[in-house]
């Protein structure tokens, strides 16, 4: 009997060789076994009987090699195991608008927008997860402080008694200063904007009105500031570029140069947390802004006195909102049914994004009331008349549930073991003669002639989607009021769906950890499960100290898109960053499935870059400046490749966590291209990344140690291209 509610793996083929590949395989190995033999010809009586003991062994190759593997996959398929489907790619997409609207202005959920398309690529297409609301921010406190503390204890409002707020929400006065009168690094300043206005994600722009020519003694193109906003946790930086800030540290210098007067304003464009909450510091509640006096940089001065304003205002001109890489269909006919259990259908879209709650299929029945039906992950539980139905994410087929003919001696046998075991007469049995077989019917099957509807599902995914910031640019989606659009981070999360051999060795550790997390293997084995092929390593780090205890540490490594390693690119180290989404998302996994009592931290490991500089002599053959640089181009990608946290190491699975990269690592490297003649002295620099910027650091030799929590890693800078250049020398 075949079960066609079960899933249907792929049947891999274990030895591929083919009956010519056995042949010829023998044939050249004629010469080393049995030099005097020369005839080879299809006609010599030596060939027929390489001939037929390679069909022999084609024969026994087909029927006994693939017998385990194919065991396993059939066991596979009644443990109901199904290849996991792409997981969509996220983005963060920043709407700005034409202007400033003077209601709020919501962005609906669901609008499409893509990359460009080009001669070679596809376009790659996102969606918004939520609604985007762009309202109208109003400053109610501006408050000052001589340090600057996690959680501010004493401040000083600055505007009562001296400033005045406009109906518009422009704030003016008297000259006010931002700092102490003889600033110190530490003083700042605080801006509470209220707390009924829903600013989560806004792009804000703060106008600052200023006296001009008031010099504050900073170098204005590297102002020693930065912009803070309070997201619950902790102060995140909000000023995206310094290109941003039209104030220039609050000097006004470029309105002075070009001519304007700093009474008309500058702006300070700000790029708000997406989580912005409502928070109480003293007695002053709203969503905070700061913005510090940082200690200056080595040889840049700092300021001399304080910058001081004449006015201020709020006003939105954007905002940002999560997208993930899918398209969304409607209101899709799936087919009709015919009435009978087990029956498949087929959606358009393939591979099918997890459904969420607005997604369901709607089965119209003839002259009756449209029903919605649920969708479960497998019949066990069904009942039949549970409106049930399953969707393999994989390949889009829509499932409803079967029937299953059980003997009745089956049923009869089961009864005779436990009235056995209880005691009770066997007279007391149903007839033993009854051999009618006994059907079950595991969920509803729709009335014939019913019509399936597929309310809206989502359709996408894969690790094409980790595009580069500055990539979604174009609006599929005809949205109102939006200039334009753009990603200043890169899309992350996104990974391909699940092969045969990954679920082969997903499976085992399924079994053993049974869905509940002991063991330090147990937690690595269910983050990678709570990722859903958005996480690529995991470490459980132990205890250090008694305070731990308790405590799971967990370093874990998202996947990125390593495809620009075959460009001779490094991975941008943004993308190794654990976003907020992914984070939410394997901790609130996690926490159905751990210990009472036991607390689960996750972290990003400790990145350290590499850079590599040699001197490679080739073989005399290669004496010419075009293979000179396709050797150049292959050893940089092998570079590239070795010294990556996701496809570096020796077995190609990651750079091994804390350990270690030696001068030799990158000779046996270099020695396996039989291009290479020999090696000069190998040098390694560390790198290290700082406010979106690479270090460069002296040579490291012999070794460059990241630590115990840390992995090395290598990436490539466009202004540091050189300091991973290999020279060739002849």
């Amino acid at each position: 009997m075949e079960f066609d509610f079960l899933p249907k793996l792929p049947k891999s083929n274990l030895d591929d060789r083919t009956f010519k590949d056995l042949v010829d395989e023998c044939i050249l190995r004629i010469p080393r076994y049995c030099p005097e033999w020369t005839n080879y010809n299809p006609s010599d009586p030596g060939i027929t009987l390489i001939e037929l003991f390679a069909w022999l062994t084609d024969q026994m190759l087909l029927r006994f090699n693939q017998v385990p593997q194919r065991n396993y996959i059939t066991f596979l398929e009644l443990l109901g195991v199904r290849l996991q489907a792409p997981a969509p790619a996220v983005a963060d997409i920043t709407f700005y608008l034409s202007a400033a609207l003077p209601d709020i202005y919501t962005i609906p959920t669901g609008v499409e927008v893509a990359t460009l398309r080009t001669e070679t690529e596809e376009a790659i297409a996102f969606t918004t997860d939520r609604p985007l609301i762009i309202d109208k921010p109003r400053i109610r406190h501006f408050l000052s402080s001589q340090t600057t503390d996690t959680t501010p204890q004493i401040l000083r409002d600055r505007f009562t008694n001296l400033w005045t707020m406009r109906s518009d929400g422009e704030w003016y006065g008297r000259e006010l200063a931002c700092f102490d009168e003889q600033p110190q690094p530490g003083n700042c300043f605080y801006l509470v904007i209220d707390g009924e206005c829903q600013c989560e994600g806004n792009v804000l722009a703060l106008q600052f009105k200023g006296e001009a020519a008031t010099a504050t003694g900073i170098n204005p193109d590297v102002p020693p500031r930065r912009w803070e906003a309070w997201n619950g946790l902790q102060w995140e930086s909000v000023l995206l570029r310094e290109s941003d800030d039209s104030t220039k540290g609050f000097s006004f210098s470029e309105l002075a140069r070009q001519g304007v007067n700093p009474l008309q304003g500058a702006d300070v464009v700000l790029h708000l947390p997406q989580s912005w909450p409502v928070t109480t510091f003293t007695a002053y509640q709203g969503r905070w802004l700061r913005c510090v006096y940082t200690a200056p940089q080595p040889n840049q001065p700092g300021y001399s006195s304080s910058p001081r304003i004449i006015g201020l205002a709020a006003r939105a001109i954007g905002g940002t909102v999560g997208a993930s890489q899918s398209e969304l269909i409607r209101n899709e006919i799936v087919g009709e049914s015919d009435g009978t259990p087990g029956q498949t259908f087929q959606l358009q879209g393939v591979p099918v994004l997890n459904r969420r709650e607005d997604e369901y299929l709607l089965i119209s029945p003839p002259g009756g009331i449209p029903q919605r039906w649920q969708e479960v992950s497998d019949f066990a539980n069904s009942g039949p008349q549970d409106l049930h139905y399953t969707i393999d994410s994989r390949t889009g087929t829509v499932q409803f549930g079967p029937v299953i003919r059980e003997p009745a001696q089956l049923q009869q046998q089961t009864q005779v073991r436990a009235f056995a075991q209880t005691g009770i007469p066997l007279s007391t049995l149903q007839n033993p003669a009854l051999t009618n077989e006994l059907e079950r019917q595991y969920g509803a099957v729709p009335p014939r002639g019913s019509v399936l509807r597929m309310v809206a599902y989502r359709t996408g995914g894969g690790r094409k989607g980790n595009v580069q910031r500055g990539t979604i640019i174009v609006a599929k989606t005809a949205v109102p009021y939006v200039a334009r659009l753009v990603n200043h981070t890169p899309a992350r999360n996104g990974s391909d769906a699940e092969s045969l051999e990954d679920a082969v060795m997903r499976v085992p550790a399924m079994l053993r950890t049974r869905d509940r997390a002991v063991t330090p293997e147990d937690f690595e084995v269910l983050t990678l499960q709570a990722g859903m092929g958005a996480v690529t390593r995991v470490r459980c780090l132990p205890p250090t100290s008694s305070k731990e205890a308790g405590t799971i540490r967990l370093l874990v490594v998202p996947a990125a898109n390593t495809d620009v390693i075959a460009r001779g690119e490094g991975i941008d180290p943004e993308l190794l960053s654990l976003s907020p989404q992914l984070r939410d998302q394997i901790v609130a996994y996690l926490d159905e499935r751990r210990l009472l009592g036991v607390q689960v931290r996750l972290q990003a490991p400790e990145y350290v870059g590499v850079a590599v500089q040699t001197e490679v002599a080739l073989e005399p053959e290669y004496n010419n400046p075009l293979a000179q640089q396709e050797i150049l181009w292959k050893l940089r990608i092998a570079l590239y490749r070795f010294l990556n946290p996701i496809t570096g190491g020796q077995d190609g699975r990651g750079w091994p966590f804390g350990r270690p990269v030696y001068p030799s690592d990158i000779v046996n490297l270099f020695q396996q291209f039989p291009a290479v003649r020999y090696l000069g002295v190998v040098q390694l620099f560390e790198l290290r990344y700082t406010d979106g910027t690479w270090v460069r650091s002296l040579p490291q030799n012999p070794v460059i140690d990241p630590g115990p929590l840390g992995l090395i890693c290598s990436w490539q800078n466009t202004r540091l291209r050189s300091g991973h250049v290999v020279n060739l020398i002849q």
